[in-house]
């Protein structure tokens, strides 16, 4: 049996930011290495500084909470803090809140210097799995960006989900990981196909994306 995303994910992505080091470049505009381990440790220990990740207006909170983790506690020191697991108020949501968070932010740090090859299908084909099954379940919000078409997923073997109904349709074709990064806005890093109508695929290529 698989074990849930979160769980693979976490010690998976604090190695690498062993092995990266502090200074590495992520996908993150204007993040290294130091700031996204910060930003996880912030997310899972100042709920009120993370308002500021999905409220624009309030992004300064988070940014400010980030440079104080990080004049406060070495590099080092945080990534063995995400390591060690969430504290007792995320226990019971861990899986279903950081699951894909912690997939993304493996592959910004991972394709942060450039190289932005996948995983090999067969290392990750457990967690591709969990996080069809969350795009299937989060359809609706992670197309929220693109309007006025319709938008099928849909990964090698043939399986689709309709995210949004509609004429003209677009088809983002690819593995589930990177039909996640394509939605959560990493297009440039992103191993995906677009297919269908010109229009349409015209709308998803200029529609700001995020999860």
């Amino acid at each position: 049996m698989t074990l849930p995303i979160a769980k693979l994910e976490r010690p998976a992505l604090a190695d690498a930011l062993v092995a990266s080091g502090p200074d590495a470049p992520t996908l993150c505009e204007g993040w290294s290495a130091y700031d996204l381990v910060a930003h996880l440790v912030v997310r899972e220990n100042k709920p009120i500084a993370t308002i500021g990740i999905v409220a624009a207006s309030l992004g300064q909170l988070h940014e400010r909470a980030i440079e104080r983790t990080k004049l406060r506690s070495s590099f080092e020191s945080l990534v063995e803090r995400f390591r060690s697991g969430p504290p007792l108020a995320w226990k019971l949501v861990d899986d279903l809140f950081n699951g894909q968070e912690f997939f993304i932010h493996h592959e910004d740090l991972r394709r942060g210097g450039g190289n932005t090859e996948p995983r090999p299908a067969e290392e990750i084909a457990g967690i591709e799995d969990q996080l069809w099954r969350l795009l299937e379940r989060g359809k609706r919000f992670a197309v929220r960006g693109i309007k006025d078409v319709g938008v099928e997923l849909t990964r090698p073997d043939g399986a689709a989900i309709t995210a949004r109904r509609g004429e003209p349709k677009a088809i983002i074709a690819g593995r589930p990981g990177e039909i996640l990064l394509y939605l959560s806005g990493r297009k440039s890093a992103a191993h995906v196909e677009l297919r269908g109508d010109p229009d349409a695929i015209a709308q998803v290529e200029a529609a700001r994306l995020g999860i």
